[in-house]
């Protein structure tokens, strides 16, 4: 056929052939092995426009046999009526309506519920315009038995018709349908978004609204959501959080009763009991109103999702998801559901661990409150009998009357009573920092000269126990705003600490102007402190167990207390330490008065004083030596 064509002998468009040369011409036209070569063959084009295939233009069969030779999904619109013409991998775009309700038919009966849509964009080439592009096109199509979503990159380009000149024949698309990619992203898009806010919520509530914001942001898959937190007695479960639907309604009432074997509405019951998801079908029968979602109809279906706690085999909740009218519910759509339930368990567990801590520390405060309160009732009432005491004694020691026998007896009550005023003062300061109720009276002091006063009280125990005493505090630039009080306990438990630690060699108390910082370095040759020990080193209370010192006794709230005293003045503390090797604290207060409360400087003292003369520190050092030379 083909040569006498190209011969001029017989026109194949006008000339018609006997039987046996139509089906020869047609087997050696469509060469390619497939089904829709021999639906082609078989068809009765004589019923079409085209007409019989073998009087079908060059410029078709030419098209035709590229579009059935082509592993690529191809469609052919040829004439004015947009035949439709396929290949075999356009078949599964088709579904149902291959083959009898597409091919030879025109395009405006294959595709009606979306010609306009698409005849327009086949229109355009088919006119001499330019080819048809579109690298997601949405479209609601019947090729199942229901709408359903789907979307497909497309182009449609123009075949021109050599036997009319000028004209173009048809149309020949090009289709790649993405569906499942634009929904598996969309779906990624909506897990990875509640991923993102699932550390925000504080409590179960919270997170069960963040849960609803989020999922009405993507209601393609989720047209409406209802979640119901499930009471601790379970026996409730009480909406806590809705989207695509108005709260409090017959399809989503506030709280549903579980023991209620009556109610007919969502089967949350069954979820909870038998800890599966249960698929709810014919909502329009079993509820007056549906919510639409983003489509013209409501979705036929739902899905109960049982949400799994942090605890084994225990609910947190029930979801509730509308089920998409233009999606069929299929392996994938319940992948997506499972791991949807997983993504909303792991947000409310989240809040609920949250909420468990935040109850946690609210009680260890309360705890450590009490603890506080306890301290300073303690601390006032030990305060008044010790110092009724304290008077006279001294008075006592005092007068010359008194037995030397009975004057050592004097003097370790005196000295004792001395150390317990000491630490009751000690454990007063901290409730009052505690409280916020410290109040310090800031003033312009010499502190060189302050400091090493306070240093040379330690001079006669530090010789008596064979230990040097290094003073270096040159005058600084300018006076320092401390609190003297304040500083003096800073010092004098820092002295204190050195030499209960120290054996041999010396401690070193020196004062520098460092940039826009006073700084006191406290430096000793004693036991050292292990590394290990040393971030908990001014946690109060605590005491390095095994630790080589001059005495077993202590409060372990002394360099606890030096911290807070330094941060009050705006200040910083660190130290240095290796066993073995000595210890260096540094204390850093700044010049200036920028970094104080302005009210506290230069204030009035409104509680009574809790300082303690120098002579307690030193007569307890005393006391640590004992007999020795």
């Amino acid at each position: 056929m083909s040569g006498n064509s190209h011969n001029g002998q017989e026109n194949s468009l006008q000339k018609p052939r006997d039987q046996d040369d139509s089906v020869q011409h047609s087997k050696f036209l469509f060469v390619s092995p497939g089904e829709m070569v021999e639906r082609i063959e078989a068809l009765d084009w004589s019923k079409t426009c085209l007409g019989p295939i073998e009087h079908w233009s060059q410029a078709l069969r030419t098209t035709v046999r590229i579009v059935l030779a082509s592993r690529f999904p191809h469609i052919l619109w040829w004439g004015p009526q947009y035949v439709t013409i396929y290949n075999d991998a356009y078949r599964p775009i088709l579904g149902k309506k291959h083959p009898d309700e597409a091919l030879g038919k025109p395009g405006s009966e294959c595709w009606s519920e979306i010609w306009h849509i698409i005849g327009p964009l086949i229109d355009q080439p088919f006119h001499g315009g330019p080819p048809s592009w579109d690298e997601d096109l949405c479209l609601e199509i019947r090729r199942h038995g229901f709408t359903e979503e789907s979307h497909f990159t497309i182009a449609y380009s123009p075949v021109p018709d050599e036997e009319a000149p000028g004209e173009i024949g048809g149309v020949l698309g090009t289709i790649h349908e993405i569906t499942e990619t634009v929904i598996g992203e969309r779906r990624i898009v909506l897990l990875r978004d509640l991923g993102a806010h699932s550390g925000e919520p504080k409590t179960a509530s919270e997170a069960c609204a963040v849960v609803a914001a989020v999922l009405a942001a993507h209601n393609r898959d989720i047209p409406f959501m209802l979640l119901y937190l499930i009471d601790s007695d379970k026996r409730h479960a009480r909406l806590a959080g809705s989207a695509g639907v108005l709260p409090d309604s017959r399809i989503s009432p506030s709280v549903i009763d579980l023991d209620d074997l009556d109610y007919s509405g969502w089967p949350i019951r069954e979820a909870v009991e038998s800890k599966t998801i249960q698929i709810v079908e014919g909502l329009t029968d079993r509820f007056e109103a549906v919510p639409p979602g983003p489509w013209s109809e409501p979705p036929h279906t739902a899905a109960v999702l049982p949400i799994f706690s942090s605890r084994p085999d225990e609910l947190a909740a029930v979801m509730i998801a509308g089920l998409s009218c233009r999606l069929k519910f299929d392996a994938h759509y319940g992948d997506f559901l499972n791991l949807l339930a997983m993504q909303v368990a792991a947000t409310i567990a989240s809040a609920r661990s949250y909420e468990e801590e935040r109850k946690r520390a609210e009680a260890l405060a309360e705890i450590d409150r009490a603890k506080t309160l306890f301290f300073s009732n303690v601390s006032h009432e030990f305060r008044t009998p010790l110092t009724l005491m304290l008077g006279p004694l001294e008075d006592t020691l005092e007068s010359a009357r008194v037995p030397a026998e009975e004057r050592e007896k004097l003097n370790v009550a005196h000295r004792n009573s001395l150390r317990l005023l000491k630490l009751v003062n000690s454990l007063l300061d901290f409730s009052r920092i505690e409280a916020g109720r410290a109040q310090a009276a800031y003033e312009p002091v010499d502190l060189a000269a302050f400091t090493a006063e306070l240093a040379s009280n330690f001079r006669s125990a530090c010789e008596r126990a064979g230990l040097r005493l290094v003073t270096d505090c040159p005058p600084l630039r300018e006076p320092v705003y401390v609190d003297r009080d304040m500083w003096e306990k800073i010092v004098l438990n820092l002295l204190s600490n050195a030499f209960k630690f120290t054996f041999e060699g010396e401690i070193a108390v020196r004062l520098r102007a460092i940039e826009d910082r006073a700084e006191l370095t406290m430096s000793d040759t004693g036991v050292g402190i292990a590394e290990h020990e040393l971030p908990r080193l001014f946690e109060r209370f605590h005491r390095i167990e095994g630790q080589k010192s001059r005495t077993f006794e202590g409060s372990g709230i002394g360099l606890a207390l030096v911290q807070e005293l330094v941060k009050l003045h705006g200040g910083t503390i660190g130290v240095e330490s290796a066993a073995g090797k000595g210890t260096t604290f540094t204390v850093s207060i700044p010049f200036g008065t920028a970094h104080l409360p302005q009210d506290r400087i230069g204030a009035e003292r409104t509680l009574a004083p809790t300082s303690v003369r120098a002579d307690a520190y030193v007569e307890e050092a005393l006391g640590w030596l004992g007999d020795e030379p």
